[in-house]
């Protein structure tokens, strides 16, 4: 299967809809190749104004595209199946990113053999460094991973994951960059406790964090390594390391991402 050749209709393209839409034009997916559905007239017309795409009704999306690339809300997701469900041809892939649902969701709700593949990206697809998780349905062959990893690959990483695994996936890197900012607002106040402008915080963290994660991508070393490199004797590090321990930060981040993957459990429930 070669992505060049197929017709990709983003249906509800909203925040994370509208993330794979403009990712794929900068990948170099001909607009012509391209259809988007929106609930709103004027979120249809923005749409068209910025991408330079289609922007079509569902049925519409169904009949001529041959990947559908479903964006909607979880909670919205059986509607729109009761919708477009049987006016799906069989042979027609339909990529899912509705967070918390299973590929079972949308097999029982479209025609028999209808290939579901479950994927999972995040919100860093704006800057080319998304890391996507791709999961096969029972009817979703090798070819059809190969197509859903073309479509995410120019948006950052991929990474292929059996399906059971993508609750976890949407706690730990769906859910992620929310982590990582609340750490840097927070790291931020301290440093403007500590006596700095709060843009030379800012910056500090910033790219600390950057260096910092470029030496976990690169090195190949063990995060436990890397913070013991930067730990010295009764050194600053340590001594700050000791009041996240009796904060029990560790702790809080277990249960943290057990929630989440608790509440994309639930989401599935609620849609059915």
């Amino acid at each position: 299967m070669s992505a060049e050749v197929h017709t990709v209709a983003v249906i509800g393209a909203g925040k994370i809809g509208e993330l794979v839409l403009s990712g794929l034009l900068r990948s170099g997916w001909p607009a012509d190749r391209l259809l988007a559905t929106a609930r709103r007239p004027a979120r249809a017309e923005e749409l068209a104004a910025r991408y330079g795409v289609r922007v079509v009704d569902n049925l519409t999306a169904v009949d001529e595209a041959e990947v559908l690339a479903v964006a909607v809300k979880p909670q919205d997701a059986a509607a729109l199946l009761d919708e477009i469900g049987p006016k799906v041809p069989a042979g027609k892939l339909l990529v899912s990113l509705c967070a918390g649902l299973p590929s079972s969701f949308f097999s029982r709700r479209l025609p028999e053999g209808t290939p579901v593949v479950r994927v999972m990206t995040n919100t860093p697809a704006l800057v080319d460094q998304a890391m996507t998780a791709i999961s096969a349905g029972a009817h979703a062959t090798g070819e059809h991973l190969a197509l859903a990893e073309e479509m995410f690959k120019p948006l950052g990483a991929t990474i292929r994951v059996p399906e059971t695994q993508q609750d976890a996936v949407t706690a730990l890197s769906g859910s992620g960059p929310a982590y990582f900012y609340l750490l840097v607002e927070a790291m931020t106040d301290a440093g403007i406790l500590l006596g700095l402008p709060r843009q030379v915080a800012h910056d500090l963290i910033v790219q600390t964090a950057i260096g910092s994660a470029v030496m976990l991508r690169d090195s190949g070393e063990h995060p436990v390594k890397l913070r013991e490199a930067v730990t010295s004797p009764a050194g600053t590090t340590i001594s700050a390391i000791r009041e996240l321990e009796n904060h029990g930060v560790r702790a809080a981040l277990l249960a943290a991402l057990e929630a989440a993957r608790d509440r994309a459990r639930e989401l599935a429930t609620q849609a059915e």
